[in-house]
């Protein structure tokens, strides 16, 4: 007979920004909404709507208005270097890091929580094609496909999410809770390829999307440099 899994209440906050990625959220989002006693709240700088690749999620709760949170798991997504530079935004992530069980992220969503001053040192993971730039921020670029370093549970590129929450929901409730969800949503992963590491990927699928993400990576090095300098200047 399986033993009882206690519903021990957890509250997590996930703070979007204007260009999140939505797998990065909704794929943690949809297992720990099945965490027993877990409380999902996701927000955002006053609460507005956020546009994230076609889909627009409304009826957010006001991100510098929550007071605290047992979780804090922050997304990745195109827009988090436009975050970086959001003095609202960011002071939340800060305040809410300080009080959290759990400082934790999914893809790129690492590098806010560097640009917040919560990395240094740390070991972390992120999407593949900007890992190298959490050295940035005195992390250590860790290539796990989730990193756990003390309390800070960091997740690699956007589908890692989902090991990220289960990964979570082991820390927060068991082994056996876990594996629970896992059955109940039936994630069972059998790619048709194995193409989802740039170390396992065809070479000319790799060089595909080398050359697609090569427009945009002058413009985010940049950002996340800036913020970097930003970051390392407010602790001096």
């Amino acid at each position: 007979m399986a033993e009882p899994i206690s519903a021990q209440p957890v509250s997590i906050v996930f703070p979007l920004y204007p260009g999140v990625t939505h797998l990065d959220f909704t794929g943690p989002h949809q297992f720990l909404a099945r965490l027993p006693g877990a409380t999902l709240i996701t927000a955002s700088v006053g609460g507005a709507p956020v546009a994230a690749d076609g889909l627009v999620f409304a009826q957010l709760a006001t991100l510098e208005a929550i007071e605290r949170c047992d979780v804090l798991c922050v997304p990745g997504g195109q827009g988090c270097t436009d975050a970086m530079q959001d003095a609202v935004y960011m002071a939340a992530i800060r305040r809410l890091a300080d009080g959290a069980r759990y400082v934790t992220s999914v893809c790129t969503g690492s590098l806010i929580l560097g640009a917040a001053g919560l990395l240094r040192g740390r070991r972390a993971t992120c999407h593949w094609a900007w890992r190298d730039l959490l050295a940035l921020f005195g992390a250590v670029p860790d290539p796990g496909r989730v990193v756990r370093d003390g309390n800070v549970l960091t997740g690699g590129g956007v589908t890692a999410g989902i090991d990220f929450a289960l990964t979570l929901a082991t820390e927060l409730a068991g082994p056996l809770a876990a594996q629970a969800i896992q059955l109940a949503l039936e994630y069972a992963p059998a790619p048709p390829f194995n193409a989802g590491r740039p170390e396992t990927a065809p070479a000319e699928v790799l060089a595909l999307v080398r050359e697609r993400m090569a427009p945009s990576i002058p413009a985010r090095r940049a950002a996340v440099e800036r913020a970097a300098a930003h970051a390392g200047a407010q602790t001096r």
